[in-house]
């Protein structure tokens, strides 16, 4: 599996909490993005064990599951708002870009230590600690940046 199912819910529930907890939207976005990324995953592991192939698959499946999560949020006045800024970019819209790269990044470190030695974990549960460990020290900076 491309990414493991405790690791997906460990990041969906980290959306709920730091929206439910009224955390700033540049660290709720690390977290949505990573979200968004494993969803983009799911989606292309479920297409491919049904044998489902069509023309620009990886792309338009990314675009639909960030689509159909920025664009209402855009549409109800949560992104873009004009003092909700970071680097001149929408908080929101730069922590799931941030989020969903330093996710990817997470992912290929822990496949690239998993291949290094024959295809076995380091230690428990690395497919989740791995990348909870990396969003969590993006939301750090994060936090003391704002």
């Amino acid at each position: 599996m491309p990414v493991c199912p405790v690791c997906t819910i460990a990041v969906a529930g980290g959306v709920g909490l730091c929206r439910y907890l009224g955390i700033d939207d540049l660290i709720s976005g690390t977290w949505i993005g990573a979200l968004l990324f494993s969803l983009f995953l799911w989606t292309i592991e479920w297409l491919d064990k049904r044998k489902i192939k069509f023309l620009f698959r990886k792309p338009l499946v990314f675009i639909f599951w960030y689509g159909l999560t920025i664009f209402p949020l855009m549409k109800i006045g949560i992104i873009e708002h004009p003092q909700n800024k970071f680097l001149g970019i929408d908080k929101l819209i730069f922590g799931i870009f941030s989020g969903t790269i330093v996710f990817l990044i997470s992912i290929l470190l822990e496949n690239y230590l998993r291949k290094k030695n024959k295809d076995k974990a380091y230690f428990k549960l690395q497919k989740v600690i791995i990348p909870v460990l990396f969003l969590t020290i993006l939301s750090l900076i994060f936090w003391q940046i704002c």
